[in-house]
């Protein structure tokens, strides 16, 4: 009977045996996979070396056409088809550049969204997001300019000057038409309470005064005679109501019960003529 010691070393021998024949075993079988895998790999690659290759006839002519890249419908020759598929693959290609095109501009394009602060980072701190109302307000001052204060002034003084009289002559003691009209209205006819006469050139708003009449009644020019706050026109028009014998009775129409007129010589004559 063998000794312990023995045993065990055949028993040793007997594992390593194993062992040595279930490594040899799955070597043999990986390396037939990998070299299967191989095989494949390479005889796929000729495959499709070998129909890049393949030439293509034209179907209408009979004529080499080129090889299988040009048969873009894989129905086994070059004729029209093809070119349709590839204006097709072309538009295709052109569309879906604009597209990213168009979508990177409008992104560009896009504003931020509103917040309560504008702008980022440290520069926006205590910049608080102005409110429709105040932008409203902000945009009618812009659009109506401030007035000056010789305007405000001018303004303030034509008011006062128009509750003077029911009867304001604006003239310029220079001006021959205001000469003529003064002549008629202050000689010619008895007016009363008697009209107010403002001369431009002597006045120290003169000028901005002017300015007021032109937006208030649409006359620039002198002489410009109004009753009760209305414009009846300048010399010219004084001198046309005259002829008509229409001034008195246009005076009394605008200055309603505040002012009464009449042709001095006319009533100078109808005291004559009763006595």
């Amino acid at each position: 009977m063998p000794s312990p010691r023995r045993l065990r070393l055949l028993m040793l021998a007997a594992a390593l045996a194993v062992f040595l024949i279930i490594y040899y075993s799955s070597g043999l079988d990986s390396g037939s996979r990998d070299a299967s895998f191989y095989h494949k790999t390479v005889k796929g690659m000729n495959k499709a070396k070998e129909a890049r290759g393949q030439v293509v006839v034209d179907a209408k002519t009979g004529a080499k056409a080129g090889h299988i890249p040009a048969d873009k419908d894989a129905d086994g020759d070059v004729d029209a088809d093809d070119d349709e598929v590839a204006a097709q693959t072309r538009e295709r290609l052109k569309q879906a550049e604009k597209k990213a095109k168009d979508n990177a501009n409008e992104k560009a394009l896009r504003p931020d969204p509103p917040s309560e602060v504008v702008g980022k980072g440290n520069s926006a701190e205590g910049q608080v997001k102005k409110r429709k109302g105040d932008a409203d307000a902000n945009a009618k001052s812009k659009a109506v300019p401030e007035k000056s204060k010789e305007e405000h002034d001018a303004e303030l003084e034509l008011n006062n000057i128009l509750q003077q009289a029911p009867v304001v002559i604006f003239s310029k003691s220079y001006c021959p038409f205001s000469k003529r009209a003064k002549g008629v209205l202050l000689e010619k006819y008895t007016i009363n309470p008697p009209p107010h006469v403002v001369e431009l050139d002597e006045h120290p708003l003169g000028r901005a005064i002017q300015n007021q009449l032109f937006e208030m009644t649409g006359r620039r020019t002198v002489p410009n005679v109004m009753i009760n706050g209305v414009s009846i026109g300048g010399g010219d028009d004084i001198v046309q109501l005259d002829d008509a014998d229409t001034l008195a009775a246009k005076i009394r129409e605008l200055g309603s019960d505040r002012v009464s007129a009449a042709e001095r010589f006319v009533a100078a004559n109808a005291h004559a003529a009763g006595a």
